[in-house]
């Protein structure tokens, strides 16, 4: 496949670095303060009218971020298509699943969501919390942060399982007073031919996906989301970096989002407690991630064409 990955000059390169870097850094010092600011009021007393100004907070720095790629990157080409019986809407409460192949992906998502559906959320860890500004912005927000144990840690204390779990269900209803779009890495980790070649995948394009984060999403609120959204994204011309993305040199860029209808078993079953469950959650995992793997190709054999 030939490569159209942009090359711009160095005096642009480092044009658009100090306009991004410069506008970005200024952003957040304007939308960050007020965000903490309202968060520390729900120390006394929870208040919708404070979550929702938050949201409008972080939708105008999402959006200011969205301007520069608009405005800065003129060179990327968004190619994003949505199956025609999928309706998405501010106002709707969608599980969200993705491939992962670069910190991209995040922008990618917030790039295309912020007029479309609810600010996405996703599972972090508990240990964000310590990171100034961006963990308690994390919380204050409304991401479930989890608070993760190791195989050998659980296996020397099974209580700790069921910690997480109750955990999580906890993080999961908290997000049910509002719209909402939570999104699953299901692969775990970014995408690369080494992780690839060291799990033996299957799949061309893609990691094995694991089962159990979204069988808890499901569990918890399938009942009362709108939709199931798969999010698709392809970089025709390579995975880039993040640098790579705000100095414009990502000259395409692919989005295909549809609606994967949840079966009726699936929100009857435990995913924890019935191996029989387990076991077909896994085979209607693996069919879904075989149709991405098969559009990913498709789409990368309509860009190399």
């Amino acid at each position: 496949m030939t490569s159209h990955r942009a090359k711009p000059s160095l005096f642009k390169k480092i044009t658009r670095g100090l306009t991004v870097g410069s506008v970005i850094t200024g952003s957040t010092f304007l939308h960050g303060p007020p965000v903490l600011a309202l968060g520390l009021t729900k120390l006394f007393k929870q208040s919708r009218k404070v979550d929702e100004t938050n949201i409008q907070i972080t939708n105008s720095w999402l959006s200011v971020n969205n301007w520069l790629i608009d405005h800065v990157l003129p060179n990327t080409h968004w190619d994003i298509h949505i199956d025609d019986d999928l309706d998405l809407s501010l106002q709707g409460r969608y599980l969200m699943i993705c491939n992962h192949q670069s910190w991209v992906d995040t922008t990618v998502n917030q790039y295309f969501g912020v007029t479309r559906m609810p600010l996405t959320r996703f599972f972090t860890k508990w240990e964000l919390i310590f990171i100034p500004f961006v963990g308690q912005a994390f919380k204050i927000l409304g991401f479930p942060m989890m608070k993760r144990h190791s195989k050998s840690e659980i296996a020397k204390n099974p209580e700790l399982k069921r910690r997480d779990i109750l955990e999580a269900r906890k993080s999961c209803e908290q997000l049910l007073s509002q719209p909402f779009t939570l999104l699953n890495y299901v692969e775990g980790t970014r995408f690369t031919p080494e992780k690839q070649a060291q799990q033996k995948s299957p799949y061309q394009h893609l990691l094995k996906p694991k089962a159990g984060g979204l069988a808890l999403a499901l569990n918890i609120l399938g009942n009362q989301v709108d939709a199931l959204v798969d999010m698709t994204i392809v970089y025709p011309d390579g995975i880039p970096g993040y640098g790579e993305f705000w100095l414009g040199e990502v000259p395409r860029i692919a989005v295909h989002l549809r609606k994967i209808d949840i079966p009726a078993w699936i929100l009857e079953g435990s995913y924890e407690d019935d191996r029989e469950y387990r076991s077909k959650f896994h085979q209607w995992l693996t069919q879904i991630w075989k149709e991405k793997d098969q559009l990913i190709n498709d789409i990368k054999a309509k860009y190399s064409a």
